[in-house]
């Protein structure tokens, strides 16, 4: 007899379950009214007396050993049960996360400041509310200047005085008149004009402007830049430069890169001349730098913009810029691989 309950002692120490069903089934087996314990509480008193209290410590023991493995097996059951109905099936394979995309703005003006930076160009940057000194009047544009149509500005009504910067060439103003020469210095950042909205142009858009001021700067170091920058960002050489006008830049030129006539979308690109235009820039009038606290007899400088939407649009052939500013999940998508 006790050997058979020695026997029953290993199987419970050995019993495990993975169903609540199969827990409940061994404690009706070993603890129910019709169990095994019952049954052997019932022979105790067939049992000789020699035997009565070894058998008696037996049955306990084997009645402790059944309890506490129904305990043990119901709270491992419970845990498992909180978790998954907490984290879900912890051994499936998880959900992967969604990549994002970077902006093509901020794709093209990382790319643009890694170009600048490789050549000695640090980081400015300035307020999008501007006043008229910084936006304007430092940068030879007088009040009542007639190129200041050039730049349908929004003022604020509260201070006409106050205006939403058109350029970032306000950066420049700022920067001037807290460094002094040698300045090499590239002002990214997003510049508001009052203009109609459509395919072409925005109320708003992003401009990176570049400024270096040392004593013998030339328009052949200018150009030298200029080409170097369109072969690292376009993978093009040859540019050339025409005559322009800019208030703050003497002389003055527009940028164009050959964008060479290849496809029909060089074509429609280009008007079918090959040339593309990308920039204005020119040499720092010397008024520039005298309003800045600059000797412009001791020190001169090249000055660069270029619209870095329009980049976008040429590098990524978007056909409009409004989708530029219109957080289209299906457009945006399309840039989750580019460099």
């Amino acid at each position: 007899m006790i050997e058979q309950l020695q026997q029953h002692i290993k199987e419970v120490e050995a019993f495990t379950a993975k169903t609540e069903a199969e827990i409940e089934e061994f404690r009706i087996k070993y603890l129910g009214k019709k169990g095994v314990l019952t049954t052997f509480f019932a022979e105790l008193k067939n049992v000789p007396p020699a035997e009565k209290k070894e058998f008696g410590q037996t049955v306990n023991a084997l009645k402790q050993a059944a309890t506490e493995k129904v305990a043990a097996l119901k709270a491992t059951a419970g845990s498992s049960k909180a978790r998954q109905t907490q984290y879900g099936d912890l051994t499936r394979p998880g959900e992967p996360l969604p990549l994002g995309s970077a902006h093509p703005i901020s794709i093209v003006r990382s790319r643009i400041i890694d170009i600048f930076s490789r050549i000695g160009f640090t980081v400015s940057e300035g307020p999008e509310i501007e006043d008229d000194w910084h936006n304007f009047t430092a940068l030879n544009l007088p009040e009542y200047h007639p190129a200041r149509d050039m730049q349908d500005t929004f003022f604020l009504q509260t201070d006409p005085d106050i205006l939403l910067r058109t350029h970032t060439s306000s950066v420049q103003v700022r920067y001037m008149e807290n460094h002094k020469p040698p300045i090499r210095t590239i002002s990214p950042g997003r510049v508001y004009r009052n203009e109609a909205i459509s395919a072409r142009s925005h109320c708003f858009f992003h401009q990176v402007e570049g400024l270096y001021i040392d004593k013998g700067v030339s328009f052949a170091d200018l150009k030298q830049t200029l080409q170097y920058f369109t072969q690292a960002l376009f993978g093009k050489s040859r540019i050339r430069l025409r005559p322009s006008y800019f208030p703050f830049t003497e002389p003055s030129a527009e940028v164009d890169v050959y964008w060479g006539l290849e496809t029909e979308t060089d074509y429609k690109m280009t008007k079918g001349t090959g040339w593309l235009e990308i920039m204005g820039c020119g040499m720092v009038d010397p008024n520039v730098l005298d309003n800045c606290g600059i000797d412009s007899k001791t020190y001169s400088g090249y000055a660069f913009g270029m619209g870095i939407d329009r980049i976008a649009l040429l590098l990524y052939q978007i056909p409009d810029i409004r989708l530029l500013s219109e957080n289209d999940m299906r457009f945006l998508k399309q840039f989750k691989s580019a460099p």
